[in-house]
């Protein structure tokens, strides 16, 4: 089977093409496998939404089910069981995208409850569990970047095992989820971790942020305000790249970093996620072509990856030696009467409450198939 060629070229451009979704059904009908040689896919991302969706459609976990249920499982270890079962096969689908990549990418994450988002204890406490139960090395533990989260992302990072950040909104916050990774290689080292071994990505939200902030333009009506509709999204990440390069790729701050690289230690990869474009006037590809730039990763929803390969266009690099252009963006949309700081502040609690609307949808359905299977 040969490679697209449109999405091999974006991955030559170094971009690494992660599919947001997993399923059993993906991975034993050998469809993920198919991805990985057709479509250059070489890593996967999970949330409480996706596994939810997973878990409520076919017939591919009843067996499970059937049989935690005569264990006499209840539902929150059942779910456990469920979801990194499945995260490990993953996970061993991409062993040798894993190898051949030096463990940069073929990468599976799996999240902490969402319902833990605001306390640190408990995020750290179960991505350690997590990740001495998945026990695989291609393994990512998802941390939300909350201001909670970024103290677990510190000590998770420190007990050696590798983190995607997600829900990340804000280059401010950004700027705090790169501190909190360095600051957690730093305590990896003194712990006589291995460097090496410990990777990190930083998943900043894109479409998104259009969304809310389109809303707002909508709201206000002008000319001006209208003009700006669907370009606060890239803009943002644009920026967040430029933060990336200032610490990771030759910046002025690059010297904190090349204490620890010396030392083994890896940049923390800017990922693109939400990058399902949310408004049909908008170009289905926008998110991916738009935001082409090396050392990077772009999540993309099954539907997104195949408008890529049919039509996507392959502009080269679209971010480095932008942030003066995307700054004049944000500094439009203060000027029409956006309040910036209020969009990032929704968008992070109305992240944070999706997931864990999933996550309870997700219970409420497995305890549901728990006490069925278990009378019949």
């Amino acid at each position: 089977m040969a490679q697209n060629e449109k999405l091999a070229a974006l991955s030559a451009e170094g971009v690494s093409v992660w599919l947001d979704d997993l399923s059993r059904d993906r991975i034993r009908s050998g469809n993920l496998a198919e991805l990985i040689a057709t479509r250059s896919v070489v890593g996967v991302t999970t949330n409480p939404t996706i596994f939810q969706g997973a878990l409520s459609k076919g017939h591919a976990y009843d067996e499970q089910v059937k049989e935690l249920a005569a264990r006499g499982a209840d539902v929150e270890s059942a779910i456990r069981t469920i979801t990194t079962d499945d995260v490990r096969a993953a996970c061993d689908v991409f062993a040798e995208v894993f190898e051949a990549t030096n463990g940069v990418d073929g990468r599976v994450s799996i999240e902490v409850d969402p319902r833990m988002a605001f306390d640190t204890d408990k995020t750290v406490a179960q991505a350690i569990e997590l990740w001495k139960i998945v026990d695989r090395p291609n393994l990512f533990i998802k941390i939300p970047a909350t201001e909670e989260g970024l103290p677990a992302i510190t000590k998770v990072i420190a007990e050696g095992i590798s983190v995607n950040v997600t829900l990340i909104f804000s280059v401010a916050r950004y700027r705090s989820v790169m501190g909190a990774y360095l600051d957690g290689l730093r305590n990896a080292r003194i712990a006589g971790h291995d460097l090496a071994r410990i990777h990190s990505v930083a998943s900043f939200f894109v479409s998104r942020v259009d969304t809310e902030i389109d809303k707002r333009l909508e709201a206000i009506g002008t000319p001006q305000a209208l003009a700006l509709r669907g370009r606060a999204g890239i803009a943002n990440a644009r920026l967040a790249y430029a933060e990336y390069q200032d610490v990771f790729d030759g910046g002025k701050h690059t010297s904190t970093f090349a204490h620890l690289s010396s030392a083994g230690g890896n940049r923390q990869r800017p990922l693109w996620a939400s990058t399902g474009v949310k408004n049909p006037e908008y170009s289905d590809t926008m998110y991916i072509t738009e935001l082409v730039a090396p050392n990077t990763v772009n999540t993309l929803p099954e539907k997104t990856l195949e408008a890529y390969a049919d039509h996507g266009e392959q502009r080269g690099d679209a971010v480095s030696g932008t942030a003066e252009q995307a700054q004049a963006v944000f500094d439009e949309l203060s000027a029409v009467g956006v309040d910036l700081d209020d969009v990032f502040a929704v968008l992070e609690r109305e992240g944070v409450e999706k997931f864990e609307k999933s996550w309870e949808e997700l219970l409420s359905a497995t305890a549901t198939e728990l006490q069925t299977t278990g009378n019949n």
